[in-house]
C-alpha cells in the first residue's frame, strides 16, 4: 500500500502488508497493468483497478485452499 493510502480498511495482520503489496504488483503484470512507480492509482481505470482486485482476491483463495488442503490430509 502506497504511503500515502486513504484506505480504511485494516489489516488483521499488519505484517503482511509488504506481502500484499508485492503481490498487486505481481498480479498487475500478469494482467499487462502498469501500476504507476509512485502508487497512486488514482488515475488508473476502475476497470483496471478491479481487475487487479479480482486476482488479489483469485490467489488469496487459491493460497488457502492449498494450506487447508494440506492441514486437512
Amino acid at each position: 500500500m502506497a504511503a500515502g493510502s486513504r484506505s480504511s480498511n485494516t489489516l488483521v495482520v499488519p505484517q503482511a502488508i509488504g506481502a500484499l503489496d508485492q503481490l498487486k504488483y505481481e498480479v498487475a503484470q500478469e494482467l499487462g497493468i502498469a501500476i504507476p512507480q509512485d502508487g497512486y492509482q488514482g488515475n488508473m481505470t476502475t476497470k483496471d483497478n478491479g481487475s487487479i482486485g479480482g486476482g488479489i482476491t483469485k490467489r488469496l483463495v487459491q493460497i488457502a485452499e492449498q494450506q487447508l488442503a494440506g492441514q486437512y490430509r
